[in-house]
């Protein structure tokens, strides 16, 4: 058997565990990145940025827009040439296999430390202030949200350990369209409470009454400053939706490049909707607790005070499965990190060949061991200073953007080697985490990762002509179908102008 043949074999084998053997369609893959990207941080963090700032926040949204356009365009039909599963495996091709351990291990703490625990802190914080569970338990806030990180954890694991990712697929179904409609009936019902039962006068009432927050076009002062839109901010959005593999996994689990495509459409539309549910709500707040003592509560305590009690319940649920299927977003793609990048080559190294039932049994163990360790640590965000939705964007930035940097450069150009990706991948990380964490710059967080992404490219670049023993791209693909859905273009169109034109209600210009 050829060693070609054998390769197509495992890739086969992974994506049948990993992938749900491609058989997803649009819909799916659509609910899918639209629930895995829709978490309850979300729901807290965007809120309390206009409650305390302005609707500039939006912007991480819309942006998003932009950047899945680019990855559906350009990045995901690569992804189908060449039987990519893993990101990481785009290194191994480009590079050598030594970059893809160590990539895979950066990945693999950024999930476990920064991706995967606030979402389990997030939902919690959420539960005690729709619930009060703390005053019911006779529990401090703290012991509270440990105790409820346990269960909503515990709950992901089983469902994990149970569907794996088709199982997990079906169920998003059903609460995808719970979001969506609690997602539009907090501002519905926010207007209505304001307004004494008139929607529209309501909506007068705080529209007329809070300008400043209004605006999205963001100053210097403000959290997202305009510019920000055309430097850091789309870097970390092509990565976040081009490069992450958790969200990677869902676009290429479709039946094929049509699909896929089609799918991240749907997720696009619906994020020109997120506003409605991430961001005006916390203009409504702003109007009903003018003194709000803790930010952070905006959401959970609009949910109670406006929702009926059966949206209340519903709520609860919808925020239990969007935090249930973005932390199995997590456990799957560590698990897949871990066992396709780093644990089945080192075997196969000391000849120990790893069955695909091996792989999905330890994988099992695995997650097991991930989820519990996120059960602990998430606790602890209580005492974050400043706010944990700002400072997990920084900390994002020293993982995500840096890795980033390196796939970008290795896709545009044959002539970044090796030893030139690696020193470009460590000083773009310590330098980045010197301005923000260890000497203080008056540079926004997402100016500097720009010039970092510029400065970077260019060092590979020139270290590239002293040590120019790059290896050259394999050129390897077993999967046939990679021509893209034809009327693509028109709803590219549309998706923008409703942007631009998002951008322009929420500015002085309507106000």
């Amino acid at each position: 058997m050829s060693s070609n043949s054998i390769k197509d074999q495992q890739t086969r084998a992974s994506e049948s565990l990993f992938l749900g053997k491609r058989r997803l369609n649009f819909w799916l893959v659509g609910c899918l990145l639209f629930l895995t990207n829709l978490n309850s941080i979300q729901f807290i963090g965007e809120n309390e940025s206009v409650y305390i700032n302005n609707m500039s926040v939006m912007a991480w949204g819309i942006t998003s827009v932009f950047a899945m356009l680019i990855v559906a365009e350009f990045v995901i039909p690569y992804y189908y040439q060449k039987g990519i599963i893993t990101t990481p495996d785009f290194l191994e091709i480009r590079f050598d296999k030594s970059m893809k351990y160590w990539v895979s291990v950066v990945y693999l703490l950024a999930y476990i430390l920064n991706m995967m625990p606030p979402i389990l802190y997030a939902s919690a914080t959420v539960f005690q202030g729709i619930f009060h569970i703390s005053e019911l338990l006779h529990l401090t806030s703290f012991q509270t949200i440990a105790l409820l990180s346990v269960l909503i954890g515990s709950l992901s694991l089983v469902i994990s350990l149970w569907g794996g990712i088709e199982k997990i697929a079906i169920s998003d179904i059903v609460v995808g369209i719970c979001l969506l409609v609690v997602g539009l009936s907090l501002p519905y019902y926010g207007f209505k409470y304001i307004g004494n039962g008139s929607l529209s006068e309501g909506f007068k009432l705080v529209f007329n009454a809070q300008n400043t927050h209004l605006n999205a076009i963001g100053s210097r002062q403000d959290a997202i400053p305009i510019s920000t839109l055309f430097t850091g901010m789309m870097l970390v959005n092509l990565n976040y939706w081009g490069v992450e593999q958790f969200i990677v996994q869902r676009m290429i689990s479709a039946q094929n490049l049509v699909e896929s495509q089609k799918g991240i459409i749907l997720t696009a539309f619906g994020k020109i909707l997120s506003p409605l549910m991430l961001n005006v709500p916390g203009l409504i707040a702003v109007y009903l607790y003018p003194h709000l003592g803790h930010s952070a509560e905006v959401f959970p305590r609009m949910v109670a005070d406006v929702l009926p009690p059966f949206l209340v319940g519903i709520t609860a649920f919808v925020i239990i499965g969007a935090s249930i299927t973005s932390f199995n977003a997590g456990l799957s793609s560590t698990s897949a990190l871990f066992f396709l990048n780093i644990y089945r080559p080192l075997s196969e190294k000391r000849g120990y060949n790893l069955s695909s039932k091996q792989i999905q049994q330890y994988s099992r163990y695995f997650q097991i061991g991930v989820g519990s360790f996120c059960m602990i640590i998430a606790p602890f965000i209580y005492f974050a200073q400043g706010g944990f939705y700002s400072y997990l964007q920084k900390v994002g930035g020293a993982f995500n953007v840096p890795i980033f940097t390196v796939l970008f450069m290795g896709f545009v150009s044959k002539k970044v080697s090796t030893v030139a990706a690696k020193v470009g991948l460590l000083f773009f990380i310590s330098t980045y985490f010197i301005t923000q964490f260890v000497i203080e710059i008056p540079i926004h967080f997402l100016h500097v990762l720009a010039i970092l992404f510029i400065v970077t490219s260019g060092l590979m670049l020139l270290l590239s002509q002293w040590y120019p023993n790059y290896q050259a791209m394999v050129e390897t693909s077993y999967i046939k179908e990679v021509n893209g859905w034809e009327p693509r273009y028109w709803f590219y169109g549309i998706l923008v102008v409703l942007s631009v034109l998002l951008y322009a209600f929420f500015s002085p210009l309507f106000f």
